[in-house]
């Protein structure tokens, strides 16, 4: 069976309203059960029909409905991202060891990394984490705070308390507190 065939037929295609990342998306979409060999029967497949041409989903479970579909496809994404910035931002796969224990060792210090970062932002206000996006006048203001986003304000703050306590408390606070966010807007 070709995809492209099916996809290029008039009939058979419906519109519908998926629910993608928290919003309510229409589209055009077609769903068929189809036999696949790899996946050891049948499939249910979902063409979207997209701006820049369609798109094939699949599934092993014949009775998922294409919104079922489409939404574990985009609840997929939200893991692809977690992996990029776990190699890109924290540094997974990069580090410069030979053996395998010291590999697994320090894939886990980048994932617990990742994860701890994840947790102490969890609660904080979205203002605060994305405090220094003026720098980039190109960035999106509105856009959810990235995990780069939310290390840069851990270690804004971590940084700040390691000033204070250096300096102590009998000095001209509002002076040690302007001195000390020119320095950490220099150093992040």
């Amino acid at each position: 069976m070709s995809l492209a065939k099916r996809a290029g037929q008039a009939r058979g295609w419906t519109t519908g309203t998926f629910t993608l990342y928290g919003k309510a998306v229409e589209n055009r979409y077609k769903t068929f059960v189809a036999a696949w060999r790899p996946a050891g029967g049948a499939i249910r497949v979902v063409l979207v029909d997209e701006p820049k041409g369609w798109v094939a989903f699949s599934c092993t479970d014949t009775t998922a409905t294409a919104a079922q579909i489409r939404g574990l496809v985009a609840d997929r994404f939200s893991l692809e991202i977690a992996f990029r910035d776990l190699k890109q931002v924290v540094g997974a796969g990069q580090p410069q060891v030979r053996g395998l224990t010291s590999n697994v060792g320090c894939f886990h210090l980048c994932a617990w990394a990742f994860t701890v970062t994840e947790v102490w932002a969890w609660d904080r206000n979205t203002e605060a984490l994305v405090a220094h996006r003026s720098a980039s006048p190109w960035d999106d203001p509105n856009r959810r705070p990235s995990h780069a986003d939310k290390r840069r304000a851990w270690q804004r703050e971590l940084r700040a308390e390691e000033i204070q306590a250096v300096v102590g408390d009998p000095h001209d606070a509002a002076k040690i507190q302007n001195l000390a966010k020119r320095c950490l807007d220099l150093a992040a």
